[in-house]
């Protein structure tokens, strides 16, 4: 199998899992109890939180466990809107987001009566912060801007989008997901108020994850319950997750350079190839400011699912945007604010490289695809009349 996923989950490294193995069996008890062993779990959450909070040139206090991205993303939003609802009502976000924003929003606006803008993206999915700063009124209370854009790769302008939330004294929340673990993060340069991330997308266990919230910042709880994470997140710890979650930032902060290099190069070369071998195809995203190892196109006249259908076929693993999204028939959101047709952004494959992929990898696939896209060609009425 060639796995090219990884924007969707990665898969759990050797070290997190052997890491994690003890808190599942020996070391199995609640952190809350005030017996000794209790207490070790205890110390190991902390220890856990300190090395996330390193990875994000955080404080450990400044760290709250959560089940992933979307719950992180849900207390961030939710939470800030529902403390401050009475200093305003304006929310603004972009058209790109992740679903765990975008539905978040929308459900502040049907149930709380909420104003959301989303702010467009330019052809290569940037937000403008000068349109930030023009949608700002006396209502905003809350930005929310995601570090980098699931699907296509592109990387926002966080640190300046921080500073206009800042100087505007407004609460700012990055979805941070696809970058923590990728690319060096520093929340105090960024600016940010929040900043959510997910174990799953850096070689972390599933069901863990962790939101940033700075020193001082206020939000609503939205679940209710005992003391743990501080009543901020109510409930008994994942603690092997939580134990793995660390493990997977130390490992991460040390291999963070020599991934990027390698998954780079790699990912050029496949977008080389297929651009070579595949006629009427677009490369979206931001040819710089992009994932390192993320490639997202769309291949006119040919369908992403049947594209998709036959790569699985010949052994290879890959999606047509995001994964939460992959039941949908509708083309990708985020396509669609590029400016793309609907009936292009339906032939959008996305290739997403990680630690273990090879040269042999990407050369099986650039030979593949174009053999499947010319098949499928010959299948469309609308290639024929070309």
């Amino acid at each position: 199998m060639i796995y090219l996923d990884h924007n969707a989950t990665t898969p759990c490294d050797a070290a997190v899992v052997e890491e994690m193995k003890k808190w599942h069996t020996e070391m199995f008890f609640n952190p809350s109890s005030i017996y000794q062993p209790s207490q070790e779990t205890k110390q190991a959450i902390e220890k856990a939180r300190s090395q996330v909070a390193k990875m994000l040139d955080a404080s450990s206090d400044e760290i709250i466990f959560t089940s992933g991205g979307t719950e992180s993303n849900n207390i961030a939003i939710t939470g800030t809107c529902l403390l401050k609802k009475n200093k305003g009502s304006h929310i603004i976000t972009s058209l790109i987001e992740h679903h765990a924003v975008l539905n978040t929003c929308k459900f502040l606006e049907k149930q709380f009566g909420f104003n959301v803008t989303y702010l467009p993206v330019d052809k290569y999915g940037l937000v403008d912060p000068d349109d930030v700063k023009k949608a700002i009124t006396d209502e905003t209370i809350l930005i929310s801007i995601m570090a980098a854009n699931n699907e296509i790769g592109t990387i926002e302008p966080i640190e300046e989008i921080g500073r206009i939330a800042k100087e505007n004294d407004i609460i700012f929340h990055c979805d941070g997901v696809q970058v923590a673990g990728k690319l060096p993060i520093s929340v105090k340069q960024l600016n940010v108020d929040f900043f959510s991330l997910s174990a799953h997308k850096f070689y972390g266990p599933k069901g863990i994850g962790a939101l940033y919230v700075r020193k001082g910042v206020k939000f609503r709880p939205i679940t209710y319950g005992g003391h743990q994470e501080r009543g901020l997140r109510p409930g008994t710890e994942n603690v092997p997750g939580i134990i793995g979650l660390g493990k997977a930032c130390e490992i991460a902060e040390n291999l963070m350079a020599e991934d990027a290099s390698k998954e780079k190069e790699l990912r050029d070369l496949l977008e080389k190839k297929l651009v070579e071998n595949i006629p009427e195809m677009i490369v979206n995203g931001h040819p710089e400011k992009r994932l390192y190892n993320t490639l997202n196109i769309c291949v006119k006249y040919v369908e992403g699912e049947s594209m998709l259908l036959h790569l699985d076929m010949e052994g290879i693993c890959a999606s047509s945007g995001s994964a939460c999204t992959s039941g949908s028939l509708e083309p990708s959101h985020v396509l669609l604010a590029l400016g793309i047709p609907h009936e292009i952004a339906h032939g959008s494959l996305r290739f997403s490289l990680g630690r273990a992929n090879t040269l042999a990898d990407i050369e099986k696939t650039a030979e593949v695809l174009p053999k499947i896209v010319e098949k499928l060609r010959k299948m469309s009425p609308f290639w024929d009349k070309k």
